[in-house]
C-alpha cells in the first residue's frame, strides 16, 4: 500500500482494542511470527485491562485510518533511586511504511512520555543481524553489549 497521507502517533487507552488488535497484526507481519502476535490473542477485556495499565504504553503510528506500526512498553518503576526506566518490548513498522520516520517519530513520542513520567532512561534490545533496527538505535543512543537469558517460569 502507498503512503497517501501523514502519519499520526497516538497513545492507546483502554477504549482502543480494536488498534491494538491492529498493532499486533503489524507485530506479527513484521517480525514473521503469527504463532506469538495472533495464534491464541487476548480478548477484548484483557486487552482493556492491559491498556488500562499505567505501567503499560501503547503507541500507534496511524495512517488513513491503519495502523502502520507502533510500540509496546512498560514502565518499570526502580527499587534502588526513587525513579523508572522505560523498557521498548516491540517495536515494528509495516515494511510499506519503512524508510519514513516512523519508528523515530514513535520514539520521539516515547520519549515525550518518558519524560513526563520522570523516568530516567528508555532502553531496547535488537537481535544481532537486525542491521536496520541496531542503525536506528545506535543513532539514538548509547549501544552496551549484554547477554540476554530465558529463564522460564515453571
Amino acid at each position: 500500500m502507498p503512503a497517501t497521507g501523514p502519519v499520526t502517533i497516538r497513545s492507546l487507552a483502554a477504549g482502543d482494542s480494536a488498534l491494538m488488535d491492529a498493532l499486533r497484526a503489524v507485530f506479527s507481519e513484521a517480525f514473521e511470527d503469527p504463532e506469538t502476535y495472533a495464534a491464541a490473542p487476548p480478548g477484548p477485556e484483557y486487552t482493556a485491562r492491559l491498556l488500562r495499565n499505567d505501567l503499560f504504553i501503547a503507541l500507534v503510528a496511524i495512517e488513513d485510518d491503519t495502523v502502520v506500526g507502533g510500540i509496546a512498553a512498560y514502565e518499570l518503576p526502580k527499587f534502588e533511586q526513587e525513579r523508572s526506566e522505560i523498557y521498548i518490548y516491540d517495536l515494528a513498522v509495516a515494511e510499506t511504511h519503512r524508510r519514513r520516520g516512523i519508528a523515530t517519530e514513535l520514539i520521539a513520542k516515547l520519549k515525550e512520555i518518558a519524560s513526563a513520567r520522570d523516568a530516567w532512561v528508555i532502553y531496547v534490545q535488537a537481535d544481532q543481524g537486525d542491521d536496520p533496527a541496531i542503525a536506528l538505535y545506535s543513532n539514538l543512543g548509547r549501544r552496551e553489549d549484554v547477554l540476554h537469558f530465558d529463564i522460564p517460569a515453571s
